[in-house]
């Protein structure tokens, strides 16, 4: 038995060496980066919308990539005003073997800025926190040819110009959040009914989706990717008001994710240009429609640690 033990720990370790590990270091590169996440919650009937977005949005980091892995860690630039956000926002994506792709996102957000498009004050409300969290599995019907590692590390392997994939896949998705009394300003009530001076929102969805991941190479050593996935799900909606709750009657959910991204390889340097979205959407019921968005962008320059060798 210990003898079984000892072989899965090896079996264990050869794994994480074959997933993680570059022994070349000429793939390694160092990176500084800036970036931009943030959530959006949307409030809206047929004639009017409230949005609620936090502030500090940006930030700066460096990091480290090779052809396995990018490992970057970003520092939240916060302004002077008092009116900070405070979060957690993490996302991430990866390439499993040759056809699943996943990725994923955990946010944590306090304080949002309510805005409108019917002339009311913006205002800050630092009682409002928000939980999002969720994955998407998509499993591609022919082989992915990339890794999205060696995209971003300025690594990529050009056997053709253009690579496509498709393929079906699940998500999760689960969203939460709430205010000391509802969640529109007092001054923001005379353009909703009742129903929308929401205290408490929560909603848990598992859905299916399709998707679409293509790379293309361009000239002048760019290289280009788009990905798109739109889903649809069942959701279990609670809406909780000042005093009163209920369960929406049309429990459905869209969304649609897509990234884009753009680089440019150097001998030595590379740079990478990416934005990506997540927009979900479900109705409350009584006139009232709810959207979450989801959003980052970096910027990322990377020195090559060593030139690569050509062989002859």
């Amino acid at each position: 038995m210990n003898a079984q033990i000892i072989k899965d720990s090896l079996n264990i370790l050869e794994t994480v060496d074959t997933l993680f590990v570059d022994r070349d270091f000429s793939n390694y590169s160092l990176r500084v980066f800036t970036n931009y996440k943030g959530r959006t919650l949307k409030l809206k009937d047929d004639n009017s919308k409230s949005r609620f977005v936090p502030n500090n949005r940006h930030g700066i980091g460096i990091g480290v990539a090779n052809s396995k892995m990018v490992l970057d860690i970003a520092f939240n630039l916060k302004t002077k005003k008092k009116n900070a956000t405070k979060r957690f926002d993490m996302q991430g994506a990866t390439i499993l073997g040759k056809h699943n792709y996943v990725n994923f996102y955990l946010q944590s957000y306090k304080g949002f800025l309510a805005k409108n498009d019917f002339g009311e004050p913006s205002i800050f409300r630092s009682d409002i926190k928000s939980l999002t969290a969720g994955f998407n599995y998509l499993y591609t019907l022919s082989e992915i040819e990339f890794s999205y590692s060696l995209l971003k590390a300025g690594l990529a392997r050009k056997h053709k110009n253009v690579y496509i994939t498709g393929g079906l896949g699940v998500f999760a998705f689960f969203d939460y959040f709430s205010a000391n009394g509802a969640i529109l300003p007092q001054q923001y009530y005379q353009y909703y009914s009742e129903q929308a001076q929401i205290k408490r929102y929560k909603g848990m969805g598992v859905g299916l989706l399709g998707g679409l991941l293509s790379v293309f190479v361009l000239p002048k050593n760019i290289i280009a990717s788009c990905n798109l996935m739109p889903g649809v799900a069942l959701i279990n909606n609670q809406v909780v008001l000042n005093d009163d709750d209920y369960r929406p009657k049309k429990p459905m959910l869209y969304k649609l994710d897509f990234t884009l991204s753009l680089g440019y390889n150097f001998k030595r340097f590379y740079v990478n240009l990416s934005y990506g979205g997540a927009t979900y959407f479900t109705k409350l019921g009584y006139g009232n429609k709810y959207q979450s968005n989801i959003s980052n962008a970096k910027l990322a320059v990377g020195y090559k640690l060593k030139k690569k060798r050509v062989k002859r």
